[in-house]
């Protein structure tokens, strides 16, 4: 039978590479003779003459198809067939078993041993080359699906990572926040250290401070004083956070916030401003609720506006994002002066929000830490955006 040959290769997958078929009979002349014709069609061939040898060329140099005598000694062809379907990189790999036994039972057994075609000799070469050719298109589409899914393996990993690195960074910046301000906890959590470093640059410095504090402390029960102390802060916390202020820290009844740091914003001695003016407001039903228990409190504020130094101090254990210099000292000392319900601003402050705010200016201040009288302004109200 004359056997039409061609030298195009046929190919195991889109990689554009020639198909690898194992070709395996102990007959030394129909392996020469099958792997020849395979070779002319431009595929690669191996050889083996023993099942064992089968088996070692399969894990040295895996193919992409198997042709396969059954009968040989040793290992015959359904058991290295069985074996190869044992391994979890070669349960799929396409086997062709050929017999000179009879066709019907040896089919079966085939079959039973996980072999996927099943030829007769004497070899029809046409139909093997067909069959080949079927067995390699299922082995290319079974390879992309199998590098599709472990595509998809690999960008699930990498979305689970990063979810699990998001749901870290949430939950480490819910932790953060209940220590430092929004702005810094999302900054460390950011990998924004750089905004920490220290530095320096124009804020603008609210201090807040409870009158009558101290005096409502020497009187009232234990745990009254700590409800006054939760009603004012989580009021107080509320309205800083709503204005994008940076909480330095609750030192007792006082509190220090600084716009324009660590992050830089529009006008805040504005935003200060307002938010100290919606900071009265808010204490007044406290004050009144203590009021009617006997109890004379008050909500003091002072807002100072200048360059300062910013930066993380503190030790090994403890870290606090802080404000030093004149400024914060200025502003405590404003809001040491004013009265309840009262909030005094320092010149730069007024020259900022002059345009637009109610002002009263006063009599010069003598501060303590400050050699020259201090010009204030006391802050009656302010248009609402």
């Amino acid at each position: 039978m004359s056997v039409a040959t061609s030298s195009k290769p046929r190919l195991a997958s889109a990689e554009g590479r020639a198909a690898h078929i194992l070709v395996v009979d102990d007959q030394r002349a129909n392996v020469e003779m099958a792997a020849e014709l395979l070779r002319v069609r431009g595929y690669q061939v191996e050889t083996a003459v023993s099942g064992e040898a089968a088996l070692e060329r399969v894990r040295v140099s895996p193919p992409d198809l198997v042709v396969m005598d059954i009968v040989m000694p040793g290992l015959d062809g359904y058991e290295v067939c069985r074996r190869l379907r044992a391994r979890e990189d070669t349960a799929l790999l396409p086997i062709v078993l050929v017999t000179s036994l009879d066709p019907h039972a040896e089919r079966l057994k085939g079959i039973e041993a996980g072999a996927d075609d099943f030829l007769s000799k004497p070899v029809n070469w046409p139909e093997l080359f067909a069959r080949v050719r079927a067995l390699l298109r299922v082995k290319a589409l079974q390879d992309e699906v199998r590098r599709q899914a472990e595509e998809l393996r690999g960008w699930n990993a990498k979305l689970e990572d990063r979810v699990r690195k998001q749901v870290s960074a949430i939950e480490r910046l819910g932790r953060l926040k209940r220590f430092f301000a929004p702005q810094v906890a999302e900054a460390i959590v950011a990998g924004g250290e750089e905004l920490l470093a220290p530095h320096r640059r124009e804020i603008t410095v609210v201090f807040l401070d409870l009158r009558g504090f101290t005096a409502f402390t020497d009187r009232a029960d234990p745990g009254d004083v700590v409800d006054l102390m939760r009603a004012y802060h989580a009021s107080m916390g509320r309205i800083v956070d709503s204005h994008g202020g940076t909480l330095e820290h609750f030192a007792g009844d006082g509190v220090l916030i600084f716009f324009n740091d660590p992050v830089q914003i529009e006008k805040p001695a504005e935003r200060a401003v307002h938010m100290a003016l919606e900071l009265q407001t808010a204490f007044l039903p406290i004050a009144e609720e203590w009021a009617q228990r006997g109890y004379s409190v008050g909500l003091g504020i002072g807002i100072a506006q200048g360059e300062a130094t910013l930066g993380v101090i503190g030790f090994e254990s403890r870290w606090e994002y802080a404000a030093i210099g004149n400024i914060p000292n200025l502003a405590a000392r404003l809001c040491g002066e004013a009265r309840a319900g009262e909030i005094l601003i320092d010149a730069q402050t007024e020259r900022d929000i002059a345009h637009t705010a109610e002002t009263q200016s006063i009599e010069p201040l003598q501060l303590r830490g400050f050699q020259q009288p201090i010009i204030a302004f006391r802050l009656h109200g302010m248009p609402v955006d």
